[in-house]
């Protein structure tokens, strides 16, 4: 049992580590167990047997790599998910962002978008989008294309109505796109506020300096290295007291929360970066009321 065991964790490690020299994707410090139980699911979908067999598959031939690729990938999302967190950014954090002139929200890990483009509507709502810039990152190219597109059925806003209203939605949620045929496109001024970048946590670096940065639900599959690694990135991309979001089933440690950030919200997994010099801290603001080039 022994020996079985050890092959399997050899084999994992072995793709792992020839996906990360291959294709520069890695997920050697993911959750084992999470990586685990994708990649059963897998095997039994390309009909092989062994994780071993999946090397040169991903090696050679693009479209199994995309495939394994899209099996790693946790894209679980939709319009207006957990409608308790958007009030809470409502109640919360718009107060906040209504005070600058100009700001910045970085949601990474966005998957198909469809929880950018609910957040990018909340905030035209309250009249904070047009001073807005909102980046969507993802490591997945494809679903960063799916996102870049924003083609949603149009069924999907009919049964997300009521989580929207929940949400602190002010109107009608198919409001916000043009719909024909069944597909709904987000309008366009909604489109314009929103960049699109391909970022992956467990190897690139600070992604600019940001009032809000939403991250939800991505790092319960995450080991503690690449955890720490990733909330590093995080700390060090807030503007000072600027917000920080995770998951419901997710939260800070307790030495990174007690060092560097304070609770706002236990509920919604709403933290702030805690304060620095306030001398410093008001150059600074005073600095953030233009947008930069």
């Amino acid at each position: 049992m022994q020996g079985k065991t050890n092959v399997a964790e050899i084999e994992l490690t072995a793709l792992l580590e020839c996906l990360y020299q291959h294709s520069g994707y890695d997920f050697r410090h993911y959750s084992r167990s999470s990586v685990q139980r994708c990649l059963a699911q897998h095997l039994q979908v390309e009909g092989l047997s062994y994780v071993s067999e999946l090397i040169p598959l991903v090696l050679y031939r693009q479209d199994a790599l995309q495939r394994l690729l899209q099996c790693l990938s946790v894209n679980v999302t939709q319009f207006y998910r957990d409608p308790f967190f958007f009030r809470a950014l409502q109640e919360r954090i718009f107060p906040v962002l209504k005070t600058f002139a100009f700001f910045k929200i970085w949601h990474a890990g966005c998957s198909s978008g469809e929880e950018v483009y609910s957040l990018a509507i909340l905030l035209d709502e309250a009249g904070l989008l047009d001073r807005a810039r909102l980046y969507a990152t993802d490591f997945n190219h494809g679903v960063l294309a799916k996102a870049r597109e924003a083609v949603f059925a149009e069924e999907d806003l009919d049964t997300r109505q009521q989580a929207y209203r929940e949400s602190g939605g002010q109107g009608v949620l198919k409001q916000h796109f043009h719909c024909r045929y069944g597909v709904a496109k987000p309008a366009k001024h909604l489109r314009e506020h929103i960049t699109f970048a391909h970022h992956n946590l467990a190897s690139d670096g600070v992604f600019g300096e940001m009032q809000l940065i939403i991250c939800r639900n991505v790092m319960i599959y995450f080991d503690r290295q690449l955890k720490k690694r990733a909330l590093t990135l995080f700390h060090q991309s807030l503007y000072p007291l600027g917000f920080f979001c995770l998951g419901d089933k997710e939260s800070l440690d307790r030495e990174m929360e007690s060092a560097h950030f304070e609770l706002v919200d236990k509920r919604a997994r709403i933290y702030r970066k805690q304060s620095v010099n306030m001398e410093n801290l008001a150059v600074e603001h005073a600095g953030m009321f233009t947008e930069p080039e």
